[in-house]
């Protein structure tokens, strides 16, 4: 049921729109299929123009002030909401891990992509070099 079906959809107008700021907790329960199906946001959002000039993602969090920007050569971005924690998970200094207690921002090629002929090739031949560059950059607002 998380296996792309090949099609590209748009985000406009769709709790995955995130061409603008916005909460990411905002609409993650709103009832559309693909939010139910990852039980959240676990899904791979594709890059119109993948390249290190311009961050393919940000994230602030607004008490601290950090800010995280993603850069990437990479044609997608798979964007991960911890859907599937629930608090068993212990890490550092004794730490659980609640539902939803975090996410991920992974710079990949699409996932499925050697059985979905419109997605970008991963496909890499004997003498052939795989080089790709993703930059997580921190900063701050004071």
């Amino acid at each position: 049921d998380l296996i792309p079906t090949g099609e590209l959809q748009t985000v406009a107008r769709t709790p995955m729109d995130f061409t603008h700021p916005t909460e990411i907790g905002t609409r993650i329960d709103e009832p559309n299929p693909q939010l139910r199906l990852g039980g959240g946001y676990d899904h791979n959002w594709a890059l119109d123009n993948p390249g290190l000039s311009t961050p393919a993602a940000t994230v602030y969090e607004p008490t601290s002030g950090r800010i995280m920007e993603l850069y990437t050569t990479e044609p997608g971005l798979q964007f991960y909401t911890g859907n599937f924690l629930d608090g068993k998970t212990t890490g550092k200094h004794g730490k659980r891990y609640p539902h939803r207690g975090g996410l991920c921002l992974e710079a990949q090629h699409y996932p499925d992509t050697p059985n979905q002929p419109r997605f970008p090739t991963t496909l890499l031949r004997p003498g052939e070099t795989y080089k790709q560059t993703t930059i997580y950059k921190f900063t701050q607002k004071p």
